[in-house]
């Protein structure tokens, strides 16, 4: 799972995707919980900018703060998890932009972040669903968004992210990847019928990723 990642300011998301009407964003880190942009169909279908928070929060909650994590949502059970079925159901996709994503290996007995960014130096457009939640009692809208992930355990790059399990075999783990969309898939991910969205839910080559671990900080 994605625990954290970096967004482009608005102006960049402008270039790459041509959003419409749009909330203003000025980019950075994102934490699960917090402020951050994600790309929907409009009414109209165009497509525009929305500013939510990272954890979607379903439509059955009480409250707009969740006692559990809803930042990732796992791509084989958006048809039967409750947090995530409606939202599938009604076709709420969304596009998350991100300049890259951060991930643990633990390779060497210890965490080690790496970093993931684009081989063609483009940012990622990152599959998610959105919701849009009402407070019953004062009328407030929340927008909210999470991020699709995919098992990896066969991927020869993203398998080697997260701390083993010690009690599940190499082919057990359920290590997972984000779902990385391509340009050319951006609109059918967004508007196409929910079969047609649901073969775009892959893992991406290899060749796509910029990987490494972090760069240590500078000494001061």
């Amino acid at each position: 799972m994605c625990n954290r990642y970096v967004s482009p300011d608005e102006a960049e998301i402008e270039r790459t995707w041509h959003v419409g009407a749009r909330d203003h964003w000025r980019g950075g880190s994102i934490f699960p919980r917090k402020p951050g942009p994600f790309i929907r169909a409009g009414a109209d279908g165009a497509r525009e900018l929305v500013v939510g928070q990272w954890g979607l929060i379903p439509f059955f909650a009480k409250t707009a703060k969740l006692a559990y994590s809803t930042n990732n949502a796992r791509s084989e059970e958006l048809a039967i998890k409750a947090t995530f079925r409606t939202p599938w159901k009604d076709g709420k996709r969304c596009i998350i932009p991100a300049l890259w994503f951060d991930e643990p290996n633990w390779e060497s007995g210890k965490n080690v972040w790496w970093s993931f960014r684009r081989a063609d130096a483009q940012p990622w457009g990152l599959a998610g669903l959105w919701n849009t939640w009402r407070d019953k009692e004062s009328g407030e809208s929340v927008e909210s968004y999470t991020m699709l992930t995919l098992n990896a355990d066969a991927h020869p790059l993203m398998n080697r992210m997260h701390k083993p399990d010690p009690k599940l075999g190499p082919d057990q783990q359920d290590k997972r990847s984000i779902v990385a969309l391509e340009p050319e898939d951006w609109d059918t991910w967004l508007r196409a019928p929910a079969a047609e969205a649901q073969a775009l839910i892959r893992l991406s080559p290899v060749e796509i990723f910029d990987a490494g671990p972090e760069a240590a900080p500078a000494p001061a």
